[in-house]
């Protein structure tokens, strides 16, 4: 009965399924519940209100909008400069080959790298045959010449016996023709001599200009004919080029005799040559041409190598931005401008060139916008930024 009586006094007493103490229900600690569940709601609140306070207005929006880097371009004198690269190859590469009956091969006289004259013996084809047969016309002639030789002293005789009446004028017409043939056969003779004497020269292979021997591919004992094709390959004088490929745009801005700096890979040697052909048709594949730009002749320049090439294309005066203002997308470029309350704008653009210093723009700015420098892929059209200036770096004098 005190039991009862006890627990029912206690108004804070609840159910308590715990462990027992000396036979009596311990009451559970409800205020200290209620005290634990206030404090953490005011916990909350207090979080709440911190990350939802707003001090400073638009000042603290402003603090919380992306950070970018601008920079007023301003107006430059860009030189402009055209880059390209291409092969080294002979201006004018003149292929040699047999262009007799061919034969064996039995003397070469030029290696790659000499310099040979028009008309300088290259190689030599045995001609055994041919000097046989040209010993066997020479001896035609022969014969037929002292044919030709009794036939005119057979009509001088009868010349002089038909004054006495001897012989008919007949017999002076058979003399005169047999005279003529003998003398058409001499000539026949004579005709068949030169053509083997040009069949033997045409055994000699030789130089059809004067150059630079670039290439040969002949050895002794070699039996060659005209379906051999090219043995030799010389330049023409020893001049070279550089065969430039570019594209159509960059094509347009050329002029024969502009000067090229060219340097082959591979050498720190830097040559001047002169633009003397453009290309009159553009491949419709690349959507590119070629322009053929003269060398003098060099040992470093060598034919069937890789070389760069600068090409000066005057000069315009551009902002000047670096290539990471520059945006694309299929309308074209575009740059990020930050206008007057900071809002990133987009800005459509046309480049000019592209240079070592930077992107020359043609149209689309002045020169005096804030232009985004970098992350403008990360930005929206109208979004709020937080610009921060950087001075425009002065191009480097020469």
């Amino acid at each position: 009965m005190n039991v009862e009586a006890k627990v029912k006094s206690d108004p804070a007493a609840q159910s308590y399924d715990g462990p027992y103490e000396d036979g009596e229900v311990q009451p559970f600690p409800r205020r200290k519940v209620l005290i634990g569940a206030g404090a953490a709601l005011l916990a909350i609140g207090g979080i709440w209100a911190y990350t939802h306070r707003n001090p400073g207005g638009d000042g603290a929006r402003a603090n919380q909008a992306p950070l970018v880097s601008v920079s007023a371009p301003g107006i430059a004198t860009v030189a402009g400069t055209i880059n390209a690269s291409g092969v080294l190859a002979a201006r004018h590469d003149m292929p040699v080959g047999v262009v007799g009956e061919g034969g064996t091969v039995v003397q070469v006289l030029v290696e790659p790298g000499a310099w040979v004259k028009k008309g300088q013996l290259l190689a030599v084809i045995d001609r055994q045959v041919q000097n046989q047969q040209q010993a066997s016309s020479n001896a035609n002639i022969g014969v037929a010449q002292a044919d030709a030789r009794i036939a005119q002293a057979n009509l001088d005789r009868g010349l002089k016996l038909v004054a006495n009446g001897f012989i008919s004028n007949a017999d002076i017409d058979k003399l005169t023709a047999v005279r003529d043939a003998a003398n058409a056969r001499v000539r026949v003779a004579q005709a068949q001599s030169g053509e083997m004497q040009a069949k033997i020269r045409r055994l000699n292979i030789v130089a059809p200009a004067d150059g630079l021997v670039l290439d040969r591919a002949l050895e002794v004992g070699q039996v060659v004919s005209p379906g051999n094709g090219v043995l030799f390959r010389i330049a023409d004088k020893g001049e070279m080029e550089m065969r430039a490929r570019l594209s159509e745009s960059d094509l347009a801005h050329l002029a024969l005799g502009q000067e090229v700096k060219v340097r082959p890979v591979g050498s720190e040697r830097e040559f001047v040559g002169h633009v003397w052909q453009v290309s009159p048709v553009i491949d419709p594949t690349t959507r590119q041409g070629v322009a053929r730009i003269a060398l003098p002749y060099d040992r470093d320049i060598r034919p069937g190598g890789f070389a760069g090439a600068e090409i000066r294309s005057g000069s315009m005066a551009a902002p000047l931005l670096p290539e990471s203002a520059l945006q694309a997308d299929a309308q074209g470029s575009y740059v990020y401008v930050v206008t007057g309350d900071n809002k990133a704008v987009r800005r459509r653009v046309k480049v000019a060139m592209v240079t070592e210093k930077g992107v020359a723009i043609a149209s689309g700015l002045t020169g005096v916008e804030r232009v985004v420098l970098r992350a403008g892929a990360f930005l929206t059209e109208g979004e709020t930024v937080n610009p921060r200036s950087q001075p425009q770096s002065q191009p480097k004098q020469p």
